[in-house]
């Protein structure tokens, strides 16, 4: 049940970038963050009310406000290194966040026989290469990767914190709420800051029609994340959190396959190679 809730999860993860990033070329970064995560709250709190899962506050719930204000600052450091480039130097390196939520499973006891840690080895150095790192070119500046590694690590912690924030699956429903709400806060508080300053929170010469033609897309973005998230923590709750946490980062193969698919972007040889490396490196975090 762990290794498909955790698949399941780097399916969404890597579906709901491919979305976000091309809902970006259209709009601001951060529009797209708090209007998806506004999207998700609606479908959340009506979740919420009826599955009467709002008896379930307690103290857990503090690790999903956690997580509710790491997400938007790891996301927005992210598409800051990506727009400081190169791309395919900042998009493996956000992959590494793995390494926080297995080292917060080794904390906690797990010990994963030999072959599944052979399987995170591989299957992290696949992940790594499947971004398609650029070994040649310009020297990447300081601050993309100073960026990108407060992104990777944002998003390690997320998926430690929203593992640790309910017990039940109607707890989850909760505890997704809680984590949304938080977001839309941060977010919002953010983009009304950038609003103030003069940065449009939409295009030049736009409004909400535009918005509005965009909200299917930036709906998918939304829950497909929401999603991600909750089948994470059925996943990490299940199961050993190191395969759980490996698993679930190889969303950046499921993005470059949507992009081979949809905009029919060719895989470099080192992006095929990453991608072959961590389903080897599944394979053997399965058969372990």
């Amino acid at each position: 049940m762990t290794a498909l809730f955790a698949l399941a999860t780097a399916v969404l993860w890597g579906l709901a970038d491919f979305g976000g990033g091309l809902v970006t070329r259209r709009i601001p970064a951060l529009t797209v963050v708090v209007v998806s995560q506004v999207v998700a709250v609606v479908v959340l709190g009506a979740v919420v009310l009826g599955t009467g899962a709002w008896r379930e506050a307690g103290p857990q719930l503090w690790f999903a406000v956690g997580a509710g204000l790491v997400g938007p600052v790891a996301m927005l450091s992210f598409y800051k290194a990506l727009a400081l480039g190169p791309m395919g130097v900042v998009s493996p390196l956000g992959s590494l966040g793995v390494v926080v939520p297995v080292a917060a499973g080794l904390i906690l006891g797990e010990r994963p026989g030999p072959g599944q840690f052979a399987g995170i080895a591989v299957a992290v150095v696949g992940i790594v290469l499947a971004g398609g790192p650029e070994l040649r070119g310009a020297p990447v500046q300081r601050r993309a990767v100073v960026l990108t590694l407060v992104a990777a690590f944002g998003f390690g912690a997320v998926m430690a914190l929203i593992a640790q924030a309910s017990t039940t699956v109607t707890g989850l429903f909760l505890a997704l709420f809680v984590q949304r709400v938080t977001n839309v806060a941060v977010g919002g508080g953010a983009l009304w800051v950038q609003t103030r300053r003069g940065a449009p929170a939409l295009p030049a010469g736009t409004g909400p029609r535009l918005l509005w033609g965009l909200l299917p897309a930036l709906a998918f973005v939304g829950l497909a994340d929401v999603a991600a998230n909750g089948t994470y923590s059925v996943a990490a709750q299940n199961g050993p959190v190191t395969l759980a946490a490996v698993l679930s980062s190889l969303y950046p193969v499921i993005t470059a396959l949507a992009a081979f698919a949809v905009l029919k972007e060719r895989l470099r040889p080192v992006q095929a190679a990453g991608a072959g490396l961590a389903l080897a490196g599944t394979v053997l975090l399965a058969a372990g």
